[in-house]
């Protein structure tokens, strides 16, 4: 039993990769899963795909390794964030579709709780502030709007969780309802101080405090994956939400020590130790891991369309037909003209938080062309990740402010979009051997709590750097572009 199994449940697809003890990769397997847009403004995943599309990828995977399960020690998980799933604890069965992250459908309710002036008290107790991004408001949803959702809750028959617990639930054959402490920090309903469901906020949403799962470290015992699964029952013994695994895949473990993570949307977390930083600029503070009891803290700033902008260009105004072409569009695209792009396709992130907005494009002119459509897009996650280091910096008073970005995710296999990333910020940016952080993350939690794995010195040590880019662009264009950003993102919010 030599290799840890990391489930990535990702937005649009679900992966499974192994590693070997060494932690290097074997095998890979993926699979896509429908996304459903019922309004605007409102993305639903089915439950049942989520669950489906896991549990066969972990399957495809060990058979494509040429193993079998009795070669897998353990299992780590990591997940997408903040989506919400009701289940019937008998049957488990999704009472209504899982509501994504990226749903804005409470964001009315988020606005009368905000007018009644509730928010400071949320973010003193959560770290976050009261947006529809968040799990505790949209879990509120199904139990208003699913008939008989409520009545069954308040009877203890239905259970909540982010898509960690859901999984957890569905591998264990229902044995454990548990997530850890990264994952409930994003739920809107944990005390990240106090280290426990907050019962106040629970009041306010109205939301019966007996559908919680367990909290638990982020590596700790989560029950055992069912023997029909796999051919043996396996230990599941790391959980962490993506973006906070990507922080520990990228051994980010100092205090000032910062990542961002480029899929459907863009994550930067700056490791602020064991104190919980109260941003200024509307950052979000949570939980980076939690490890022997002892949480570790950040500041997030969270971008809600990064790798979605290319899907846009790919699936929606279909100007090219795989992600890898925009690259060579952005190269060929006419520097006299600026085009800008702000994609606030669900609303902006940090540090607007505007739920309302929608996107906006400046600069057309009759010569404008995919080209620079490509470019505008590819610009925009650099701007908007600028925009995130900023607001960090101006809240983070310790060592590191200024320090080097390690990126990941799959945008960061782009040279011309690190590139202009590097030139934007005026910093270096590193990209690592392994991209595949989330999974490293998850896998080395699962690791090294069963002693498969070495420690956080040690493991940190092994992180190799593939590639560095340096800032090369003339600052008086910098500031032209960065200033033609501001005016757009301005404008876009008064629209």
């Amino acid at each position: 039993m030599t290799h840890i199994l990391a489930i990535d449940q990702g937005t649009t697809s679900s992966r499974a990769i192994l590693f070997d003890e060494d932690m290097r990769i074997v095998a890979t397997a993926q699979e896509e899963f429908p996304q459903h847009f019922p309004q605007s403004g409102w993305v639903a995943h089915d439950a049942n795909d989520l669950w489906s599309s896991t549990a066969g990828t972990c399957r495809a995977v060990i058979e494509k390794a040429g193993l079998t399960g009795a070669d897998v020690a353990a299992i780590g998980i990591t997940n997408q964030r903040e989506t919400t799933v009701v289940w019937d604890k008998t049957t488990g069965q999704a009472v209504h579709h899982a509501i994504v992250w990226q749903d804005r459908r409470t964001a009315d309710y988020c606005r009368a709780l905000r007018d009644a002036g509730h928010e400071e008290m949320v973010r003193a107790r959560t770290g976050l502030l009261l947006d529809p991004y968040f799990s505790g408001t949209k879990l509120r949803w199904i139990l208003e709007n699913v008939e008989g959702a409520r009545a069954r809750a308040e009877a203890g028959e239905l259970l909540f969780g982010t898509v960690d617990s859901f999984l957890i639930w569905k591998l264990t054959g229902g044995a454990m309802h548990a997530t850890d402490a990264t994952n409930a920090a994003r739920t809107l309903l944990y005390d990240i101080r106090k280290g426990r469901w907050s019962k106040t906020i629970c009041d306010l949403l109205d939301i019966p405090m007996q559908m919680l799962p367990e909290v638990r470290n982020s590596a700790d015992d989560f029950g055992h994956a069912r023997a029909d699964l796999f051919g043996r029952e396996i230990p599941i013994r790391g959980v962490a939400g993506d973006q906070q695994a990507a922080t520990v895949g990228q051994a980010c473990f100092k205090p000032g020590m910062l990542k961002s993570t480029y899929g459907t949307g863009c994550f930067a977390l700056l490791n602020t130790g064991d104190t919980p930083v109260v941003s200024k600029n509307r950052l979000l503070t949570t939980i980076a891991y939690q490890l022997d009891g002892k949480p570790t803290y950040a500041l997030e700033g969270s971008i809600f369309v990064a790798g979605a902008v290319v899907q846009w260009l790919r699936d929606g105004l279909k100007i090219i037909r795989e992600a890898s072409e925009t690259q060579p569009l952005a190269e060929r695209a006419d520097p006299q003209q600026n085009v800008v792009l702000v994609p606030a396709f669900t609303g902006l992130g940090a540090p607007y938080w505007n739920a309302e907005c929608r996107g906006a494009m400046f600069g057309l002119t009759r010569n404008t062309r995919p080209e620079e459509l490509a470019r505008a897009a590819l610009e925009s996650v650099g701007f908007q990740t600028r925009d995130l280091l900023q607001a960090m910096r101006d809240d983070w008073a310790g060592e590191g402010a200024d320090a080097i970005l390690r990126v990941d995710g799959g945008m960061s296999a782009s040279d011309w979009a690190m590139q202009f990333l590097s030139d934007i910020i005026d910093a270096p940016v590193d990209r690592p051997e392994v991209l595949e952080t989330t999974a490293l993350g998850a896998a080395w939690l699962a690791g090294m709590q069963i002693g498969l794995y070495p420690g956080q010195e040690e493991f940190a040590a092994t992180w190799a750097l593939e590639r560095q880019f340096l800032p090369a662009m003339d600052e008086t264009l910098r500031q032209t572009k960065t200033e033609a950003w501001k005016r757009a993102v301005e404008a876009t919010l008064g629209f």
